[in-house]
C-alpha cells in the first residue's frame, strides 16, 4: 500500500518534468529514395521460380509465351501441365470442354477462365459442372487470368487455367 502511495504522488512530478523537456531533433538522415528502390530492384521473385513451374510470360491477340516458349491459340493448365484446349471462342466453353477437370488428381481448388479481352459469365450449366468436380471459378479477362495463376502457382497452390487468346472478344 505503502508503494502504491510513493508511485502515485511521484506520477504527477514525473509528467510535469516530461513537460519541461523538449524533444530532441536527431540530425539522421532518412535513407534516400533513390538507393532504396534501387535495392528494390535487385530483388526479383518471378525469375527464382523453379523451372519446373509454368509462368506466363507475354500474351498478344493470338498466343500466350509460357517458360520462353510461345503457345499459339488457347490453353489449359492444371498445376504444372500445359496443353493446348479446343475452344477458340466464349461460347465454346461447355462442360465437355472442361471434361478433362472428371480426371484430374488433386482436384484444382481453383479455374480460372480467361474470357479473351473482355470478361464474360459462364453458362449455368459450365458453373454447376465445375462446383461438382469440386472446384471453386473465376472468371476474369485472359491477361489477368495469366497473372493470377501465375501468382497461385508460384505460391504452392494447386490451380487451373483455361484460357482464351487475348484477342478474343466474344
Amino acid at each position: 500500500m505503502a508503494m502504491r502511495l510513493k508511485s502515485m504522488a511521484t506520477l504527477p512530478k514525473l509528467i510535469k518534468s516530461m513537460r519541461k523537456e523538449a524533444p530532441k531533433h536527431s540530425k539522421s538522415v532518412l535513407p534516400s529514395l533513390r538507393r532504396a528502390f534501387s535495392l528494390y530492384d535487385q530483388i526479383n521473385i518471378i525469375d527464382n521460380v523453379p523451372e519446373d513451374q509454368l509462368r506466363f510470360q507475354e500474351f498478344n491477340e493470338t498466343s500466350f509465351t509460357v517458360n520462353g516458349v510461345k503457345y499459339q491459340g488457347s490453353l489449359l493448365c492444371v498445376g504444372n501441365l500445359l496443353m493446348s484446349w479446343s475452344p477458340r471462342q466464349f461460347s465454346d466453353i461447355t462442360p465437355d470442354s472442361l471434361s478433362i477437370f472428371q480426371t484430374v488428381r488433386p482436384i484444382p481448388e481453383l479455374l480460372i477462365v480467361g474470357c479473351g479481352r473482355n470478361i464474360h459469365p459462364v453458362t449455368p450449366e459450365v458453373r454447376q459442372f465445375v462446383k461438382s468436380i469440386g472446384m471453386k471459378l473465376e472468371t476474369v479477362d485472359s491477361r489477368n487470368a495469366a497473372s493470377t495463376y501465375n501468382i497461385l502457382n508460384e505460391e504452392g497452390r494447386v490451380v487451373a487455367a483455361a484460357l482464351l487468346p487475348y484477342g478474343v472478344t466474344s
